[in-house]
């Protein structure tokens, strides 16, 4: 599931189309804005002298317009991405993917996202 930072004077939705591009080489087209959900993960910023930090992700159901999926992206400044891959729903789990990953599979499963606020001490980014 791409995703990344907002750049300066740049909108949700152009940051969300950049980093599907970015990301997976498709050019997307934004059909609705989902909604949001809210995290607390372990992430230390020393300059900041946090242990955590406040996730909020908001979520687009978004369709493909063209390009083909790239295997390995360009690896830029700060890139996190390994590449995409299409998996079935099914083969979505907790251990092969990340909270938020597990947020969208749930809106794709029941329609709609929980507002609960998760604090989620035990992940780890791998």
């Amino acid at each position: 599931m791409p995703g990344g930072t907002v750049e300066a004077d740049e909108s949700l939705a152009a940051a969300l189309l950049r980093e599907i591009l970015e990301e997976t080489g498709i050019i997307a087209e934004i059909k609705e804005n989902v909604g949001a959900c809210e995290f607390l993960i372990p992430y230390e910023l020393d300059k900041r002298g946090t242990t955590h930090i406040h996730h909020i992700a908001v979520f687009y159901l978004v369709q493909s317009a063209k390009g083909t999926m790239i295997q390995f992206p360009e690896m830029i400044e700060d890139q996190d991405s390994l590449g995409g891959l299409w998996l079935p729903l099914e083969e979505i789990t907790a251990i092969n993917s990340s909270p938020l990953v597990q947020q969208a599979k749930e809106w794709i499963q029941i329609g709609k996202l929980s507002f609960e606020f998760k604090r989620l001490d035990q992940w780890e980014v791998l």
